[in-house]
């Protein structure tokens, strides 16, 4: 059954959206404070989105009818407040203004980035900044702030801001940003159906919001929070965060610990050397989210990161163990030896899995860019037009905005400096691992992800430094930066996760035409925004220690590869062989043999430092489902969930009311490890 969004959803969605733009990182940098955004589930957008199902609940009850929003329309809130918290911070805006001014800001502090790095910068993309230049002191204010601006109002800061040097990069980026998101939009359209009607991915994330707005829109909100199960859920979780905070205020108070330090239990060298840095960490919203996701997929990623950890003791104890130094200049955040190289390969087979099952999918929609609507319809009922007209898109653009978005990311790369063929390979890149990364998030219900292996780290572990270039290489290791390494607020994601939104919406096209004229308002807001925050306060005054450290690491590994070209590293290249093996045996097995219990994309997220922090939250989530179902069946499940259910509503609750209590006390509780 479709439903039409109201315009109000739409305009409320749209104002929230943008007040979260602009607090979002000002909580974040100046504040210190929780994260607001923060993952692929993020606190404020569900915060604010429990609270409005309970107040269309409520003017429900007092009207005797519909509420003022329907579960759709908040839903639809919902996920365009994830877009504006993700693209104003950590999805775009947090290292954006480093990454174009450390080349000239940091060059004097012991680099040769004037004499190495500045010729090789296209002028398009930064500022002119160089000594003597136009933007030298724009880019100073930056890093140290307005004179005085502290005490200034943020009208006065706007007009302090160097309008005449920053246009001109904004706008450049600006076009890339963009052409990226409807690369992005592109891909959501054309596997979106694919994901969500075709292979049912269940979309794990998505579960808790969707419960609330069936309850709301059945006229059960009152039921839904009787619930026994889920009231003992909620306190539960309620009262863990309560203790834990007023200790975190007043340290006389008792605390329940969330983290075990195991490490200490097992042997620095030997067979279980790999479990030494082991830690525990306990996340009720994290639990519930593994016990709401598929049993097989929950059970893979404890077993595969386990697992990952007694490998690295069996090649301890038979010798073959091999330095990090093997690795050479590597771009990952979290790609620290060289066995976690498999998961490059790993991914590619995963990426071809992918397109292998959507085939039939994909040559349908190959055939709809050559013909038109008219004849498509015509071999149709009416009931499937109908369908189709409501539900999901049945024209070619996707496939041709995909092949026109390529065709000019292609170009960008090209007339950037990189070479042909590089500028070929590097966007394939980088939208193979978002889109893997995606595949994971949605379905195995990840609300963190770091990345192992960085699509360049692939690219020159397979070819070499010297197939990009040396502008090319400067080129591509900023591109990774702004938008394809921290995929910790990635846009993608969310954009799948709208699709399953939008699933039962009518007005789909305006649906998604509103939330494309949200990406471009959120890009231009975000940019604005952080801009004058680093004007008034400075970025050496703010919480960007780790964006600033992460762009100069990325400029030195690019300093370092230009110094000493490398060629293809026989062991990034052995061991990727060795994770495109496993995953092939991995896809088959889970494919072709009923019995098999594990699913491909555990192994995905073996080495992904997201899984120290997520395995043991899988691990209990997947043995309370387990028992659940063989003791109790579907029956005590549809009960039990509930309390699981409680515990993500008890986070969230705790999450937002000690942000706000953060947000004047100078300092804040933590809940999640955002």
């Amino acid at each position: 059954m479709t439903e039409v969004v109201r315009p109000r959803a739409f305009i409320v969605g749209l104002v929230l959206g943008l007040i979260l733009c602009v607090i979002t990182p000002y909580n974040s940098a100046y504040l210190h404070n929780t994260s607001l955004g923060g993952g692929h589930f993020p606190l404020a957008p569900f915060f604010i989105a429990a609270w409005l199902f309970v107040f269309s609940a409520f003017t429900g009850w007092l009207r005797k009818g519909p509420g003022v929003f329907s579960g759709n329309e908040v839903l639809t809130m919902w996920v365009f407040m994830v877009v504006f918290s993700g693209v104003s911070y950590a999805g775009l805006a947090q290292t954006f203004f480093i990454n174009i001014t450390a080349p000239f800001y940091f060059a004097a502090d012991g680099f040769r980035w004037a004499e190495s790095l500045q010729p090789l910068l296209p002028g398009a993309w930064y500022p002119d900044a160089a000594e003597g230049g136009a933007g030298f002191d724009a880019v100073r204010t930056i890093y140290d702030g307005l004179d005085g601006g502290w005490d200034m109002s943020w009208t006065e800061v706007l007009r302090s801001i160097h309008w005449d040097v920053w246009v001109g990069p904004l706008i450049t980026w600006s076009a890339f940003v963009l052409l990226c998101f409807f690369v992005m939009f592109c891909l959501m359209a054309l596997l979106g159906k694919q994901w969500v009607v075709n292979e049912r991915i269940t979309f794990p994330l998505l579960r808790v919001p969707q419960l609330m707005g069936e309850a709301l829109d059945n006229r059960g909100m009152g039921a839904f929070f009787r619930d026994r199960f889920l009231l003992v859920g909620l306190l539960s979780a309620a009262v863990l965060h309560l203790l834990n905070g007023l200790h975190f205020y007043f340290p006389h108070v008792p605390e329940l610990p969330t983290l075990i330090l195991a490490g200490g239990y097992f042997p620095k060298y030997g067979l279980f050397s790999g479990f030494y840095n082991l830690r525990i960490y306990i996340f009720p919203a994290f639990i519930a989210f593994a016990f709401l996701a598929p049993r097989q997929i929950s059970f893979s990623f404890w077993f595969f990161y386990l697992l990952a950890g007694l490998g690295t003791g069996l090649l301890y104890v038979s010798g073959l163990q091999f330095p990090q130094a093997a690795l050479g200049a590597t771009f990952g955040a979290d790609f620290a030896r060289p066995e976690e190289a498999q998961t490059i390969g790993a991914y590619l087979i995963f990426f071809l899995f992918i397109l292998w099952l959507a085939r039939t999918h994909l040559r349908q929609q190959a055939a709809l860019m050559f013909r038109s609507r008219k004849r498509t319809a015509e071999g149709e009922g009416s009931h499937d037009r109908e369908s189709d007209r409501d539900n999901w898109e049945t024209s070619g653009w996707p496939m041709w905005g995909l092949l026109v978005g390529g065709l000019c990311l292609i170009w960008w790369c090209w007339s950037f400096g990189l070479p042909m063929v590089a500028a070929v390979l590097v966007p394939l890149a980088f939208f193979l691992v978002l889109i893997v990364s995606s595949r994971i998030i949605v379905q195995g219900g990840l609300p963190i992800f770091p990345l192992t292996a960085a699509p360049m780290d692939g690219l020159i572990g397979t070819f070499g430094s010297g197939f990009l270039g040396n502008a090319g290489l400067l080129a591509t290791a900023v591109m990774q930066k702004v938008l394809f390494l921290s995929l910790r607020e990635s846009l993608l994601p969310t954009l799948f996760h709208s699709a399953k939104v939008s699933e039962n919406v009518r007005n789909r096209r305006v649906w998604f035409a509103v939330l494309g004229g949200t990406l471009v308002v959120a890009v231009v807001l975000s940019f604005v925004t952080m801009l004058a925050l680093s004007y008034r306060y400075g970025v050496r005054d703010m919480d960007m220690d780790w964006a600033t450290s992460s762009t100069i690491a990325a400029y030195e590994n690019v300093q370092r590869l230009l110094d000493v070209p490398t060629g293809p590293n026989e062991w990034i290249v052995s061991f990727a062989g060795v994770g495109a093996l496993i995953m092939l045996f991995l896809v088959f097995m889970y494919y072709r043999v009923t019995w098999w219990s594990l699913h491909p994309i555990g192994y995905l997220t073996a080495y992904s430092t997201g899984m120290q922090m997520l395995w043991f939250s899988f691990f209990v989530g997947w043995l309370c489902n387990r028992l659940c179902l063989r003791y109790g069946g579907t029956s005590l499940f549809n009960q039990v969930r509930f309390f699981f259910v409680g515990l993500v509503l008890g986070d969230f609750l705790m999450g937002g009311i000690w942000a706000l209590v953060g947000m004047f006390a100078g300092t804040s509780y933590q809940v999640f490890p955002l």
